[in-house]
């Protein structure tokens, strides 16, 4: 076993009615770590910083859960503990190295050790998903990016991202009306893209079942605080509401 009793349950839950409506997903909401495994020997501004979790992400979820009535979920660990929007083969699903620092407690761990985590942390949250999809007109997962990772020679410009690789009808709407609604760049796949080597919750979720759906990627500069949230939220949210499938 992997969670203690006084661990935190993995799932964050709230917003509207199950069943209905959109549902919106935020796989690295939190920082915490399991009391069993410290602080994975690094210190706290590195837990805090963008490799451990998507700064602002959860906010800007809970906000848009608000003005839209929809159901969230959201993991709490940190995605140094397990990245729940990874497959079970990805090799940074339990990171030893992310931007250019070393996770000790994530050091030769064994097979066990890692499936420990799957069962207990990954699996949970996905399983909550699953139950939730079925009914829903669409499903959002919200997550943030850092303006400069440590090992890039330049900053990135984007400012949001919409990510999907079908071409379904909700990705279509977003890059259409979004750039009219915020005041900044708005870029089709970028600075990631979908695909399942390094991606779940899309492809198992959203692509298997037929959902319209859209992976949002804010930077995390601009959601720093509440304003910034308000704003990106609003744009987000006109956008939400006016979706049709």
């Amino acid at each position: 076993m992997l969670l203690h009793s006084t661990d935190p349950d993995p799932i964050l839950r709230g917003g509207g009615p199950d069943g209905a409506g959109m549902l919106l997903s935020c796989e690295h909401a939190g920082t915490t770590i399991p009391r069993q495994l410290g602080n994975l020997g690094l210190a706290r501004e590195d837990l805090l910083d963008h490799i451990g979790w998507d700064p602002g992400a959860l906010e800007v979820t809970r906000a848009l859960s608000e003005k839209l009535g929809a159901t969230y979920v959201a993991q709490r660990y940190s995605r140094l503990v397990i990245d729940c929007n990874r497959p079970r083969n990805a090799p940074d699903l339990v990171p030893d190295r992310s931007d250019t620092r070393t996770v000790p407690g994530n050091a030769g761990l064994t097979d066990p050790d890692v499936t420990a985590r799957w069962d207990e942390i990954h699996q949970p949250f996905h399983a909550t998903l699953a139950a939730m999809v079925p009914g829903r007109s669409a499903l959002v997962s919200v997550h943030s990016f850092t303006p400069h990772r440590r090992g890039d020679a330049a900053p990135r410009r984007v400012e949001i991202g919409i990510l999907a690789r079908d071409d379904n009808p909700l990705f279509r709407h977003l890059m259409q009306r979004l750039p009219e609604l915020v005041d900044g760049p708005v870029d089709a796949n970028t600075p990631y893209d979908i695909d399942d080597a390094s991606d779940y919750t899309i492809p198992v979720h959203a692509e298997a079942n037929g959902v319209p759906h859209a992976l949002v990627e804010i930077r995390n500069d601009l959601i720093a605080d509440a304003s910034g949230v308000a704003r990106i939220c609003t744009a987000l949210a006109t956008a939400l509401k006016e979706f049709t499938r």
